[in-house]
């Protein structure tokens, strides 16, 4: 309980509906201490861990080859089965595969039948609304038997500033884009704030269960469910454990039917095993290669890269960027307690992708002193050999050392005290110079200074 203490009031968080999934946003970084992106496992691991901590789940099993597939819907023994392909994003009964397969959820009626959709799915990118055109691999498939569901809901627990702690987001209205919902009838969605200190109260949990309209003979079934799912979020530092859909099944019996879990990534130390089983391959490159220096890092598809420090101030400099005409090639952050060697990290990252034609650094130095933003700056650009125009926006703790080090350095970057004169200046760069790329001259590019 103590560690859930921690987590709650160490960092500001907000809740947000995204792409079909509740995801969370980091709005603020504690002391030298940045808050990172959570872990997010694949449906099976979560399923496993439910399992294992009393949570009622069909009975399922992974496999990575097309006749792995066949030999566990076999040993399931079922008459129905469901083949889902396991990947780190959202939409995957509406995905498409580069196979020409429809749908990464599907329904099979024989092991033979799951050999044959799981062929059409190991090895293949699956394309869905969250991964973009160039999809997500497939390396494992889960079979699991198929339940009838009586009625289906939504369950989740996660993290909410507005709260200062967890809260349950349940909605009688499950099986479907609980966003949708949110947006078009918000009042069948539920919220039960739970008590950092006292925990999950059972009356609490019959209080959301008799609101979601389980069945009387059920109420205390499903309540003891919430129970045990809370137990897993506070156990094993969870951020976000959603349920959709938690079903009453046919006999009556209530059932997890499909498990998506985050995790606190500050919590590595407590959580070793469980950490081990991140899947890179499901993750950019270059967003391992941030975490392995500490560094937020999310490629996007623009042309100009942004190094900032904090969150907030990061989308912020991205949607200044937008309302100016250009379009930002990432989100990093560096934190509150970066140093010059991983502000050279920083550039390297944001260098390594060839579509980015300027960077925009925004400093507001707080925890974060300036002088040392510069120092990494000239560092990237004298080791980097940096070719490309560098705007710096520099304000707060030692801003007047910063500048010095930057004239000093005698390198072409252009220093701007406003942030708005920076993100139209970034964007006329970026524009000259992609420009000159399109049109393959051999421009020796000169900054206004």
């Amino acid at each position: 309980m103590a560690s859930l203490l921690s987590r709650t009031l160490s960092c500001a968080e907000k809740i947000v509906f995204r792409n079909g999934s509740l995801l969370k946003n980091t709005t603020a970084v504690c002391g030298k201490f940045q808050q990172r992106r959570n872990l997010n496992l694949h449906e099976h691991i979560s399923m496993s861990i439910l399992r294992d901590n009393g949570v009622k789940v069909p009975k399922f099993g992974v496999a990575d080859t097309p006749e792995e597939a066949e030999n566990i819907a076999a040993e399931l023994a079922c008459t129905d089965y469901v083949i889902k392909a396991q990947v780190l994003a959202g939409g995957r009964g509406k995905g498409i595969f580069d196979s020409g397969l429809k749908g990464g959820v599907h329904l099979v009626f024989s092991p033979e039948e799951a050999k044959e959709i799981a062929s059409r799915m190991l090895g293949h990118q699956l394309r869905t609304k969250q991964t973009g055109d160039k999809g997500h691999v497939c390396h494992e498939v889960m079979i699991s038997e198929r339940l009838y569901a009586r009625r289906e809901y939504y369950f989740a627990i996660t993290m909410e500033r507005a709260y200062s702690g967890p809260v349950i987001v349940a909605s009688s209205q499950g099986g479907v884009n609980i966003e949708d919902v949110a947006k078009e009838n918000p009042e069948a969605i539920i919220k039960e704030p739970i008590d950092i200190v006292q925990g999950l109260q059972k009356q609490q949990c019959l209080r959301v269960a008799e609101k979601l309209g389980f069945h009387h003979k059920n109420v205390e079934e499903a309540a003891e469910m919430m129970a045990k799912l809370y137990d897993v979020f506070v156990n094993y530092d969870g951020v976000m454990i959603e349920i959709n859909p938690l079903i009453e099944e046919a006999s009556g019996k209530v059932y997890c039917l499909d498990a998506k879990c985050r995790f606190d990534d500050n919590a590595i130390f407590r959580q070793k095993e469980l950490f081990q089983k991140r899947d890179w391959s499901q993750e950019d490159p270059r967003e391992k290669e941030a975490s392995e220096h500490n560094l937020n890092y999310i490629a996007l598809d623009g042309d100009i890269g942004c190094l900032v420090n904090g969150a907030g101030l990061a989308m912020a400099t991205m949607d200044i960027i937008k309302l100016h005409g250009g379009s930002p090639a990432n989100f990093l952050d560096v934190g509150g307690g970066a140093t010059a060697e991983q502000v050279t990290e920083a550039f390297k990252l944001i260098t390594s992708d060839t579509h980015v034609h300027a960077i925009l650094v925004n400093i507001f130095g707080g925890i974060m002193r300036c002088d040392v933003i510069a120092e990494g700056i000239i560092l990237a650009a004298e080791k980097l050999d940096l070719k490309i125009p560098i705007v710096c926006r520099l304000q707060g703790t030692q801003v007047d050392d910063a500048k010095a080090l930057i004239a000093a350095s005698k390198l072409k970057i252009l220093a701007c005290d406003n942030l708005d004169e920076a993100a139209k200046m970034v964007v006329k760069l970026s524009t000259i110079v992609g420009l000159a790329k399109t049109a393959a001259f051999n421009v020796k590019f000169e900054l206004p200074i």
